[in-house]
């Protein structure tokens, strides 16, 4: 198996390397945090990613979430502090885990019987872990993954099976549910519509189009989006709040 040990701690990569080449095992790569983590997932192919949780930055959860949305993902196994409670609720999901400090025999158990996650697993782990909401959305551009910060996103639209973010000078397309965007970020995002999401601090007003429904005048783009008749008076509301 080709491995990429993931850890922000450079003695905990150490010796998860030393243990996995007495397993025979393959280390592809290391990665210090979850950024690191999907950019050596695309250049080395790995088969399996040793995953730590807590990291600086974006931390294994949400890096786990975007590697399963690889055309031909990695398992993952994540390796993990936790008390025993929170372990139950991995061994719920069929989520495999490594406790630390992590035995050879365990890591081998675990490599040996590692299986992907799903996008409503790792989302589960992530509400019963309570752990933060994303800073940035990890996004496909020419080939490589850019980090597009959340305050720089000025509207979510979908279309189809694609979800259209938009930036004041980028758009690129994501495969993440409206709804799940909305759950996720109802703090810093509006519904206006069935298909579209916009930042609250982006509105700049109403308007009408030329067939004469209302459309949400935005900051940073000349884009209208049409506000649909059920979410008209909540947004009036916001604005004159």
């Amino acid at each position: 198996m080709n491995v990429l040990i993931v850890d922000d701690e450079q003695l905990a990569r150490q010796r998860l390397r030393h243990m996995l080449s007495g397993m025979g095992q393959q280390v592809v790569g290391e990665a210090a945090s979850g950024e690191q983590a999907l950019q050596q997932t695309i250049n080395a192919s790995p088969d399996v990613v040793l995953m730590d949780i807590r990291m600086p930055g974006m931390d294994g959860l949400e890096a786990a979430g975007y590697i399963n949305q690889m055309d031909n993902p990695p398992a993952i196994i994540f390796t993990t502090a936790y008390s025993d409670h929170a372990l139950k609720a991995f061994e719920t999901h069929a989520v495999d885990y490594l406790l630390k400090p992590i035995k050879q025999e365990r890591l081998a158990n675990a490599i040996s019987a590692a299986k992907r996650l799903t996008r409503a697993q790792i989302q589960r782990l992530r509400v019963e872990d309570d752990v933060d909401i994303r800073s940035k959305i990890c996004v496909k551009s020419r080939g490589s993954l850019e980090l597009v910060p959340i305050e720089d996103i000025i509207y979510f639209k979908a279309d189809q099976k694609y979800v259209t973010l938009k930036t004041d000078d980028h758009e690129f397309l994501i495969e993440e549910s409206l709804k799940a965007l909305e759950q996720e970020f109802n703090h810093r995002f509006v519904r206006i519509h069935r298909n579209a999401l916009v930042s609250e601090n982006h509105i700049a007003g109403l308007s009408k189009n030329d067939t004469g429904h209302h459309c949400i005048v935005l900051n940073e783009t000349d884009d209208l989006l049409e506000i649909s008749r059920r979410h008209l008076p909540f947004i009036r509301k916001k604005l004159k709040n």
